[in-house]
């Protein structure tokens, strides 16, 4: 009997369709080895070249990763849990804990680390003039650093700070003690009262696939950080690029008024 129903997707989008469900579903879970070619062929009676575009459409959405010698396979990865705002209680840094954007669930994944790439003193570019309200090309200082889970890197974050804020602070060296850039900011008077974040996805740029070891077609979220003190005067302004595949969002809050 049919349906009538006549389904328009190209052949290789059908057969890509087919295989996410089985890898969406845990039939193929992280790790399992697809069938060869010729048995994808058989199993859904097209041609090798349509089973090839397929699986390039997978490799493209991050879903797969092809072997050489061994074989494709549900590609895995660690998810790295981006916590709401109680991970910037003061409580945290206090106590002599680093606040970090993006950090792993402890009970099924590694513990993140973090690596500077650079300290140094930069143009303020125009997203960072414009938040902490200072003519674009001023001289502010800049940490940027990468993180990583489990070994991968999976964020590049970079901060920025005004001179005249950071001067004397450890902020301006590699290590900037316990409890990190927020405790020395209070250290050297500076009441953190709130923190507001802007967050967009794109694609990454080449240098970004790379640093942060994208496979193709993985997108990057985006996290622009500005955090104020009680008078108003934003501190710092921090851009995050995250590896789209490694975060996740947990946030709670009371509903305004």
């Amino acid at each position: 009997m049919t349906s009538g129903f006549t389904d328009a997707r190209p052949l290789q989008v059908q057969v890509a369709d087919d295989v996410r469900l089985k890898i969406e579903s845990g039939e193929w879970p992280p790790g399992h080895k697809l069938p060869s070619f010729d048995e994808l062929a058989a199993a859904h009676n097209c041609s090798l070249a349509v089973v090839r575009k397929a699986i390039d459409l997978l490799k493209q959405q991050g879903l797969i990763v092809t072997m050489q010698g061994s074989g494709t396979f549900v590609r895995s990865h660690p998810i790295a849990q981006l916590q709401g705002i109680e991970r910037y209680s003061r409580s945290l840094w206090q106590s002599g804990k680093t606040v970090l954007v993006a950090t792993p669930r402890d009970s099924i994944y590694g513990k993140a680390s973090q690596s500077i790439r650079a300290l140094e003193e930069v143009p303020a570019p125009k997203f960072v003039a414009d938040r902490l309200r200072v003519e674009i090309g001023t001289l502010v200082w800049a940490r940027r650093r990468t993180t990583a889970v489990d070994g991968r890197p999976n964020q590049l974050a970079d901060s920025y700070y005004e001179l005249g804020v950071v001067r004397g602070t450890a902020i301006m060296e590699s290590d900037t003690g316990p409890g990190g850039g927020l405790a020395r900011l209070e250290e050297s008077g500076y009441r953190l009262a709130e923190v507001e974040e802007e967050l967009s996805t794109r694609m990454p740029s080449g240098p970004e696939s790379v640093s942060l070891q994208l496979p193709p077609g993985t997108p990057v979220l985006e996290l622009i950080r500005t955090i104020y003190d009680d008078t108003g005067r934003a501190v710092e302004v921090m851009i995050s690029v995250i590896a789209g595949d490694t975060a996740a969002f947990r946030y709670r809050f009371p509903i305004p008024d």
